[in-house]
């Protein structure tokens, strides 16, 4: 296989993946695009690794298009950052496995503080499933590098997860080109936007 295939290889991997999750969504999503946008507070997203990347990615999206968000370490969850999260929050915890120790660490104190839990993982039956108001699983064949070991399909999974609850909550509130100029006046996106409104 020439470098090229190699390439390909991992696209195709990843697109396959993302084609079963497309099949496979139930009213589970929905009942979790309900939970956020009845939610009095604010989004609160936690993973650690390659999850905690994908989750501040997913915060800033539900931030820019309608939906106050913003990420929290779960390693630094443990040592203070708890305190920025309150009953009236939804916190959307993020792991593959389900029994990434750093997140499952927050689950006493988010259960004293009283909000809603949804998990994003591929394990529905996992410590993180059973804990959580509301699961959000995906499957995926394998990893797309050789070893199957790098978050490259379940990280592309949880990412595009993550786009289609913002853009759905977007659509549920009514969210318009003058509110994401609003939240985004800067850069190629906000001068286009500007101009379109002069």
């Amino acid at each position: 296989m020439n470098l090229l295939s190699y390439i390909k290889n991992v696209i195709d991997i990843e697109a396959d993946s993302l084609r079963k999750l497309s099949e496979h969504v139930g009213p589970e999503f929905e009942a979790a695009v309900n939970e956020i946008s009845e939610c009095k507070g604010k989004v609160v997203i936690t993973g650690v690794g390659k999850s905690g990347h994908v989750g501040k990615k997913i915060a800033a999206s539900f931030a820019s298009t309608g939906t106050p968000a913003f990420f929290v370490h779960s390693t630094e969850g443990v040592h203070g950052d708890l305190g920025m999260i309150e009953k009236e929050d939804v916190v959307i915890m993020i792991s593959n496995s389900g029994e990434t120790a750093e997140v499952l660490n927050l689950l006493p104190s988010l259960q004293k503080i009283g909000s809603k839990k949804i998990a994003i993982t591929s394990k529905k039956v996992s410590t993180l499933s059973e804990s959580c108001d509301i699961t959000l699983a995906y499957q995926y064949d394998r990893e797309a590098d050789p070893l199957g070991l790098a978050p490259t399909t379940s990280s592309t999974t949880t990412l595009v997860i993550g786009d289609a609850l913002a853009i759905a909550l977007s659509i549920l509130k009514g969210f318009k080109k003058e509110d994401f100029h609003l939240y985004h006046p800067g850069g190629s996106l906000g001068k286009q936007l500007s101009e379109k409104t002069q």
